[in-house]
């Protein structure tokens, strides 16, 4: 069966562009023009990928009000933003919502679809964990790779794909450095040290909702980060 993939772009132009090359690729593609017709299409029945643009008409921000959104409908749909605005309070704004990646226009259509499909395939890795590893166990963590469910002390944790995917990359070897370059080969993404340090932010919020004590995720000065074990 292909994948859906949902595109929120405000151009006609644009938005046909992208979906005809997303088809000729195999998958089925369904374009919205501005946010209430997207949120309205996503709460019949969600997309397998959410490509969204920010600015849309009369919403400068709508972009960003429907990641919210679909974060409160599904918190692993995976979701790009692809926008114009390259700033880096957009930048970390997009991520900081849940969005597992952030381009900008002048990507080429080639390097867009790799990225549809590195998210894809994290999707599927995820859920075809290596055998005799079905559940990574840390202290009070539990990783489900089967499920693609996040515990902490029993309480579930929200996580976006590509925060699950982190955590799961620094909890397989606790205690062990795990470099932002190794973050982001095994999240199989390609972005800069501010981006990682911004997932890691939000992953640590999200445990310290249910855990205000939570300091599992140490950084580690000019190396990375690690998840902190009792005994080291």
């Amino acid at each position: 069966m292909s994948k859906k993939i949902a595109i929120v772009e405000d151009e006609p132009a644009i938005r046909e562009n992208y979906a005809d090359v997303l088809r000729r690729q195999g998958y089925e593609v369904n374009g919205y023009a501005a946010r209430p017709q997207a949120l309205a299409a996503f709460c019949q029945r969600l997309p397998d990928l959410a490509i969204l643009d920010i600015g849309l008409p009369g919403d400068p921000d709508g972009g960003f009000e429907l990641c919210r959104e679909l974060r409160a409908l599904s918190p692993r749909l995976p979701i790009i933003f692809l926008t114009a605005r390259d700033g880096d309070i957009d930048t970390v704004t997009g991520l900081r919502l849940g969005a597992d990646d952030y381009l900008t226009k002048d990507i080429s259509l080639p390097h867009l679809s790799a990225r549809i499909a590195a998210l894809f395939r994290r999707v599927e890795a995820l859920r075809r964990p290596p055998a005799g590893e079905p559940v990574l166990a840390c202290g009070p963590l539990r990783v489900d790779l089967d499920r693609l469910a996040v515990t902490w002390g029993g309480a579930a944790v929200d996580l976006t794909v590509t925060e699950l995917w982190m955590v799961a990359a620094l909890a397989r070897r606790p205690g062990h450095v795990r470099t932002r370059d190794q973050l982001m080969e095994e999240a199989n993404i390609l972005v800069d040290a501010t981006t990682i340090s911004t997932h890691i932010k939000r992953i640590r919020r999200k445990f310290g909702a249910l855990d205000p004590a939570f300091d599992a995720i140490e950084a580690v000065y000019g190396m990375g980060y690690r998840w902190k074990v009792e005994d080291i």
